[in-house]
């Protein structure tokens, strides 16, 4: 019987150590359970916080791009070409091609590959290049037959017959006249106009 009184105070011994095992271990699997959570929270929090972030980098690259500055309607284009044969630059100045309104310095550099871009604005685009040979546009001012004519210097040095003015050589000055017997060389058409001009 004593037996029987022992064996049973120890099943409820162990089974009640069993017990408060067990009620001291739940707390603690709980609080490690609350501290995954937690850690999950934060996770998603600095995700979510992230990926805000990248957003606001990427929107802010966007309005970079896009506050470039563009080519404006009404503006002009100036093509700035140097011939090193003769050493001179000419310029040919044009409103701005349709084609190119709205575009941006790296698209005029995507397409005029063999010229610099010396200025650009939304108003003006000057470019530039330098060229072998000479510009063309050499001249020589000279007296035929009584009239003023004007001859073209080719890049062989040879002078070919431009144009005859109806201007006569005889009411030049004698200093004119002197010249016109070597010829007057004039570089460019609006130094050989203003020429033209102070003779008529």
């Amino acid at each position: 019987m004593n037996k029987v009184i022992i064996t049973m105070i120890c099943i409820v011994v162990v089974l009640g150590a069993i017990i408060t095992g067990f009620l001291i271990a739940q707390p603690k699997d709980e609080q490690q359970n609350n501290i995954t959570q937690t850690q999950i929270g934060e996770e998603e929090i600095l995700d979510d916080c992230t990926d805000e972030y990248e957003e606001l980098e990427n929107s802010n690259m966007l309005e970079t791009n896009s506050s470039e500055e563009k080519i404006s309607p009404n503006s002009s284009i100036t093509y700035k070409t140097y011939y090193k044969g003769c050493g001179h630059t000419k310029e040919e100045y044009n409103n701005m091609p349709q084609e190119l309104i709205n575009c941006t310095k790296s698209d005029i550099e995507e397409k005029y590959t063999d010229w610099q871009i010396e200025k650009f604005s939304s108003n003006e685009v000057i470019l530039y290049k330098e060229v072998d040979g000479e510009c063309g546009e050499h001249y020589l001012v000279k007296e035929k037959d009584g009239k003023v004519v004007v001859y073209k210097i080719l890049e062989n040095g040879e002078e070919q017959e431009y144009e005859t003015t109806q201007i006569s050589t005889d009411y030049l000055t004698d200093t004119d006249k002197i010249e016109m017997q070597n010829g007057i060389r004039v570089n460019g058409k609006q130094e050989l106009n203003q020429l033209i001009e102070d003779f008529e």
